[in-house]
């Protein structure tokens, strides 16, 4: 049983925040300038519907790096039954995992950094959300540069006589080519128009986009199978290495790694959750759009890849690449604009969001969500991520250290609230900046969640950078967050909450 305490907290200075007539936040008098500002107080209205719900997980799903993702997954040695077991074991754990992240959010209205001041303090909160704000902007960048490709795939198409303009080595600055820093840049900017309109446009944009994927993934896999022939696709994209049980080990990677994949959006999905009508309405919007839309859209994926060797001759991984090899202006067009979609959806509630709340919560009267964001947008070009992800060996690295900091902010937040806290969370304290506050604990830091996170954090980067230690690297995420869900517990066993 969940519980919302709301009432004005002890002690707490006045804020003199009003928020506008129109505006969807409930602003309390007593709540701290330092803590509040419109984008991070509670929400007065909760509507978004199971379907909203389910579009947001298709915007996440559908993207270029979802669809290699998926892809790369069939090309481990594994039969094909064996990787859509392993994907949907891990996608049913996502989901489970996600169910549980929802709940304190949606109970309470407010997104993922203000519900982690009730483990690490309101001001200790600061450090999840710059860890997660921080890796956000990496991969905002990352699928920026994707969408990019896609972009000049259709540029390249349509005028050919670009195309020296595409080589690094001709015209070419920081490692991307003159015309690859146009389409870079179109993208950036096409992303940020839809932020800026706020969560009601970026709502309406993810519940027509995830479909609208489909429908043309769905006709690019039917006519791919067209021209090669059903007899011709072979789904075992790598060949079956591994049989009986010495494929068990490959398949637990697999569902590592799709657990891993979606470990980011997974634990801020509190910034979309808040806004769900019920908890029941986001486990319904959770299981349509994970385990069945996952499924569905790994086997569109995994039949669109195979075609291509009987088609094109070579087996192309990378959908951008597909598009671009169809002799017809038509398809690659729609391909292309598709797949930029595709990656504007995923970059926008993955990596857009996330720190739009994340580096407002830092500084509320100075940093709102639309600056918090363009924060991270910025942040994101000067990562440079073309050069990022031409490095197949940084981008692994990248995501097992995400695994390696991200699980154990899930685990201690989760240990909180179901076995500290017993669902119970005081609405308005988390807004309070009074010593006699509930999650003030320290200074306003809680130093039983960062005991908790250190330890939790350095043996799962043990086991990605020590030799060694490799083989536990795929299961970071579920070290770290292990570690931290116990080690968070054990520290407070003996508190009264």
């Amino acid at each position: 049983m969940s519980t919302v305490v709301s009432h004005a907290p002890a002690g707490a200075s006045e804020a003199g925040i009003a928020p506008h007539a129109e505006s969807n936040a409930l602003i309390k008098p007593g709540y701290h300038p330092r803590l509040t500002n419109e984008d991070l107080a509670p929400l007065k209205k909760q509507t978004w519907g199971q379907y909203n719900i389910f579009a947001f997980w298709m915007s996440d799903v559908h993207s270029v790096g979802g669809y290699i993702t998926a892809g790369s997954l069939f090309a481990l040695g594994l039969s094909s039954w064996q990787v859509l077991v392993s994907l949907l074991v891990g996608i049913v754990i996502v989901q489970i995992f996600c169910n549980l992240v929802a709940k304190p959010s949606q109970v309470t209205g407010v997104p993922y950094p203000v519900v982690c001041r009730a483990p690490f303090g309101v001001l200790g909160a600061n450090i999840p959300a710059i860890i997660r704000g921080l890796i956000a902007v990496a991969w905002y960048g990352v699928q920026t540069y994707l969408a990019s490709a896609a972009f000049m795939v259709l540029a390249l198409h349509m005028a050919p006589g670009l195309a020296p303009y595409a080589e690094v080595s001709k015209y070419g600055f920081a490692g991307l080519s003159a015309l690859g820093w146009v389409a870079f840049m179109v993208m950036w900017v096409l992303q940020a128009f839809v932020f800026w309109h706020g969560m009601d446009a970026i709502r309406k944009f993810i519940d027509w986009a995830g479909p609208a994927v489909y429908v043309v993934m769905a006709i690019l896999c039917g006519w791919l199978v067209w021209k090669a022939g059903w007899s011709k696709i072979d789904l075992n994209l790598g060949g079956i290495k591994f049989q009986g049980w010495d494929a068990l080990p490959v398949m637990l990677s697999a569902i590592a790694l799709v657990v891993s994949y979606f470990s980011g959006p997974m634990l801020n999905f509190g910034d979309f959750s808040r806004y769900g009508k019920s908890f029941e309405a986001v486990k319904k919007g959770n299981f349509w759009g994970l385990p069945v839309n996952f499924v569905f859209f790994s086997l569109l994926t995994v039949i669109t890849t195979a075609a291509t060797l009987p088609v094109f001759g070579e087996l192309i991984t990378d959908p951008v690449h597909t598009v671009g090899k169809i002799d017809s202006t038509t398809a690659v067009v729609l391909g292309a604009l598709t797949f930029m979609i595709a990656t504007i959806g995923i970059n926008i509630v993955a990596n857009f969001v996330s720190p739009a709340f994340d580096f407002s919560n830092v500084a509320p009267q100075h940093i709102s969500w639309r600056t918090g964001g363009m924060i991270a947008a910025v942040g994101s070009v000067f990562l440079t991520p073309w050069n990022l992800y031409n490095s197949p060996e940084v981008i692994h690295y990248t995501l097992d250290v995400l695994g390696s900091f991200i699980g154990p902010l899930f685990g201690i937040l989760i240990a909180d609230y179901y076995i500290v806290r017993k669902q119970r969370i005081d609405v308005d304290a988390l807004y309070s900046m009074s010593p006699k506050g509930e999650y003030w604990y320290s200074g306003g830091y809680n130093p039983k969640a960062i005991q908790a996170l250190v330890p939790a954090a350095i043996v799962p980067i043990l086991c990605v950078m020590v030799p060694t230690l490799r083989g536990a690297a795929n299961y970071a995420w579920f070290i770290g967050m292990g570690l931290g869900f116990i080690i968070y517990a054990v520290l407070n066993r003996n508190d009264k909450t």
